[in-house]
């Protein structure tokens, strides 16, 4: 194996993909508001290195005159525009604070009375352990041998216990994407029996051209239900805005009948400053394609770097990537701690996988660095 110096040498002239410095001008920069590298480079939670745009930081300062407000009517706008973007009618649009208010709600609802779950494992666990705490029983099905759903066994263990399937596509934490003729079978079919509950907070990150949205299904009045965030491409995790698409009957029975001032067994909802930035993000294409670019170029350092060390990993459709570190995470994320890179946390039963987040390609060649070290 190479010197981490001859691989420094050798990684630049591989079409200076893998440690060229990848510098933004001043006009970039205020464009796109990359983070500043810091001490400690945190590539553990999946948030976008760049965000809010220029456009939604304007928008956010604009509102501030509004902020003595309640959000309801900006609220109603925004349902509006997400309305036309997916096909659907306002009242299919529930806006929450946050995909993970979206998630912990519904977990809730489904609760009631121990209602149970089917969910697959790994994946992300925020309406699974919202329910469980609250009375609900989960059903777990373990990813296939490539890190994939096993939808034949997911659908197997429907029962009439069953209030809820949900899938996680792309999946967290294993990047995986489901083929698209299978999930949509898939979904109609379950979506028969139970409620089938479509997480797609890593959607803009699939490469693949003409793969659908569920929303379709929900246009078609199927018991599905899509979540979408902000938090992701559009570089607003901090901002705290999501929402769910889904028919008006079952947001009904789920969230509270609708009005103008929002379903009343939504919790948090949003503020006036989230719905002015998400309404601006929407049109921000410039930032969109940007964000996707930039991912998928730190994506494939991270391949490269992968592949030099002769460890597995997922090929992903989000801004992630889940590799075999072949040391238990503890251990890894430790390691990795000490030489200024934050990774994710533990996914059992993967104990010796590692996920890691895309950042700038400062902080993704800081990663690199320190995985040389690590394993020299």
């Amino acid at each position: 194996m190479q010197s981490r110096r001859e691989w420094f040498k050798s990684s630049i002239g591989l079409g200076g993909l893998m440690m060229a410095p990848s510098i933004l001008t001043a006009e970039e920069i205020k464009k796109y508001n990359p983070r500043p590298l810091s001490n400690v480079v945190k590539l553990s939670s999946n948030e976008n290195p760049y965000g809010p745009s220029e456009r939604v930081r304007n928008a956010i300062i604009e509102s501030f005159e509004d902020a003595c407000r309640y959000p309801y009517e900006y609220i109603l706008e925004l349902q509006k525009t997400l309305a036309k973007k997916h096909n659907v009618s306002p009242e299919s649009i529930v806006i929450t604070g946050g995909s993970n208010e979206a998630l912990r709600v519904t977990g809730l609802a489904v609760a009631d009375d121990g209602g149970e779950i089917i969910a697959g494992q790994p994946t992300y666990l925020a309406l699974m352990s919202y329910a469980e705490a609250w009375g609900g029983k989960i059903k777990w099905v373990p990813v296939d041998s490539n890190k994939g759903y096993d939808l034949g066994k997911i659908e197997e263990s429907i029962d009439n216990q069953t209030k809820m399937v949900f899938i996680a596509n792309p999946n967290n934490p294993t990047g995986t994407l489901l083929e698209k003729s299978s999930l949509s079978d898939f979904c109609e079919r379950a979506s028969e029996r139970t409620i089938v509950f479509c997480d797609e907070a890593y959607y803009d990150y699939i490469e693949e051209s003409n793969y659908p949205s569920m929303d379709y299904l929900v246009r078609e009045g199927k018991n599905v239900i899509v979540s979408r965030t902000f938090s992701k491409v559009y570089g607003m995790a901090g901002l705290r805005i999501g929402y769910l698409v889904l028919k008006p009957e079952l947001a009904d029975k789920l969230f509270g009948e609708y009005s103008p001032y929002g379903r009343n067994k939504i919790m948090a909802q949003t503020n006036v400053l989230a719905v002015a930035a998400a309404s601006e993000a929407l049109k921000d294409q410039e930032f969109y394609a940007f964000s996707l670019k930039k991912a998928s170029q730190e994506k494939d350092k991270i391949y490269k770097l992968l592949d030099h060390l002769e460890l597995k990993y997922v090929k992903s459709s989000t801004n992630f990537v889940f590799f075999e570190s072949k040391k238990h995470i503890d251990n890894l994320s430790k390691e990795m701690l000490d030489k200024g890179v934050r990774v994710g946390r533990a996914f059992p039963p993967f104990y010796e996988w590692c996920r890691i987040s895309t950042g700038t390609s400062q902080e993704v060649d800081k990663f690199i660095s320190a995985m040389l070290e690590t394993y020299s």
